[in-house]
């Protein structure tokens, strides 16, 4: 396992995801700013503090996913990759409906609470925004990572 090339695939996997989601609602997909729920979640509004905290928890998945391999759990390839990616939103989506024990801002009523998998912000639009950028994450990483 190659840690440094989990952290490099988990850092542009990451970039790439958060790329679509910004050019979501230009595509008729609803808003998905990950960033900005992020950066809001200790109260105010830090956009800086959003990508960090997405870009660690993009590389701390790529991680997990680059571990799962080297135990022999599916292959560094881009099916692996994308039932990682899908197995990854299932798990992350779900969280999202907890949010609102955590995060500042839609404590106060400053942030919409998203719900689970997005679908209370978002609706099915969302949940399929959130399935497709997930997918497209575990691609990259296994693309990425298979470079190391």
């Amino acid at each position: 396992m190659s840690i440094l090339g989990a952290i490099v695939a988990g850092l542009v996997g990451t970039v790439v995801i958060t790329l679509i989601m910004a050019m979501a609602p230009k595509m008729g997909m609803p808003k998905m700013d990950m960033v900005g729920m992020l950066g809001s979640m200790f109260g105010g509004e830090n956009r800086a503090l959003g990508l960090v905290i997405h870009l660690m928890m993009g590389a701390i998945f790529a991680l997990i996913y680059a571990y799962l391999w080297s135990a022999g759990v599916g292959s560094v390839s881009v099916g692996s990759g994308a039932v990682f990616g899908i197995v990854h939103w299932l798990i992350v989506g779900l969280i999202m409906g907890g949010m609102p024990m955590m995060h500042a801002g839609i404590k106060s009523g400053a942030v919409e609470a998203p719900g689970v998998y997005v679908l209370k912000s978002g609706g099915v639009m969302a949940f399929m925004g959130g399935l497709v950028g997930h997918i497209i994450f575990g691609i990259v990483v296994a693309l990425v990572y298979a470079a190391f």
